[in-house]
Parts: C-alpha cells; structure tokens; sequence
C-alpha cells in the first residue's frame, strides 16, 4: 500500500526539495502540491490524500489554522508539519491544532523519510522521543520566569484564548464586533507584553496557563 502524499508549501524550491526526498521511496506517492493552506484545504476534498506535509508558514492561510480546518473534516488525513524550527513550543503547537507529527527541513536527508515513517506509523523509537519531548512540557507547566497572564487584559486576555483555540483575526473581530486592525493591534501588544514572537508561541503560552478555559466560560456566559 502507497500512502498518497499533498504537499502544502509556499516555497516552490521548498516544494521541490521535499518531493525529491519522498519520490524515493516506494511507500509514498505523491497526488499534489499546495502554496498556501487554503489550498492545502480544497485539495484535501478534491485528491483525499492520506498524509498532508504542511509548512507552519503560509500566506492566505497558516499550516497550523489549515491543518485545523482538514482535521475537523477529514479526520482520516494525517498531518505532519514541516519547519525549520526545534522549539517545542512549535511541537506542542502543532500537535494541539490535530497534526499527527513534526518534521524538521534541516534534518539529514538520509533520516528524512525513515523519520516521515515513525511518524506516520506510530511505532518508531523517534515517534516516541517526540512524545516524551511533548509530554516533558506538559509535565513543566508554566516557566516561573516567563510574564504571567495578569500583565494582560481582560480583552487581550480573551483574544489570546481565542487564537490558541485556532480562531483567525477576521473571526475575533467578528466575535467581538471590533475590526481587523484593532485585533492585530492587540495581538502586537500581547505579544510585547508576553515576550513572545508568534501566535505559535502565544497558542502554546496559553495552553500552558490556561487561558483556554477563559475562553470556555466567556462563550458560556
């Protein structure tokens, strides 16, 4: 059996390096490619695939909002992101938005596929090293040294959780009848505040404290 692969990049060089890792191994086939996750979405419906390589960074639409969006329809579809970047947080990130794994572009070509196996099999020492890894986070919880989420307000509070449950900026602005720019105004100043460089480090920071439960009992009030 072929597990039939989408790649989802918005580098055609990136695109291009990945198929030529993959092309060389029988267990894979490739049925399309994506430069955006938008795209990486309709071509999900249109091709089915079995495995989707999604990159974090996209315009139109980010990996980690994309691979939300195919997990709540397709379920069946694993998906493991494609970076350059170690942190954890990325990881831990990842996993909480439904993909299945995390492959890093800059690893040995030699390790790439035999990688891309454990994860999508699930029964591989380096499947496992992920989890331990991801699970170690867990087990951390917050770092003492890192601002607390009372340097936040209310409403900077509430987007946060926001964003860490996957919503969009036009989506908050939506739920919170304000505009687009004022959302990412506020995004710019908790990260500031938070001492942090992305959402993806936001949605993690929040998982961490637990201003995702802020989230729920706002939507239940």
């Amino acid at each position: 059996m072929k597990y039939r692969l989408l790649i989802a990049d918005d580098h055609p060089m990136a695109r291009s390096a990945v198929r030529s890792l993959v092309e060389g191994d029988a267990a894979f086939q490739i049925v399309g490619e994506a430069a955006n996750g938008e795209e990486a979405v309709q071509l999900c419906e249109a091709l089915l695939p079995d495995v989707v390589l999604m990159d974090i960074n996209m315009p139109v639409l980010g990996g980690l909002e994309a691979t939300r969006k195919i997990k709540i329809k397709y379920p069946h579809i694993r998906v493991v992101m494609l970076t350059v970047s170690d942190d954890v947080a990325d990881l831990f990130a990842a996993i909480q938005y439904g993909a299945q794994g995390y492959l890093l572009k800059n690893m040995n070509p030699a390790d790439w596929t035999l990688y891309l196996h454990a994860l999508i099999d699930d029964n591989a020492d380096l499947s496992r090293q992920m989890a331990d890894k991801l699970f170690q986070r867990f087990r951390s919880g917050p770092r003492a040294e890192e601002p607390q989420p009372s340097a936040l307000s209310a409403r900077e509070q509430e987007i946060a959780a926001r964003i860490a449950s996957g919503d969009s900026n036009r989506q908050i602005a939506e739920q919170l009848f304000i505009t687009e720019n004022t959302v990412k105004n506020h995004i710019k100043n908790i990260l500031a505040k938070l001492e942090l460089d992305n959402r993806v480090q936001l949605t993690a920071y929040a998982i961490r404290h637990g201003l995702t439960q802020y989230s729920h009992n706002e939507k239940r009030k």
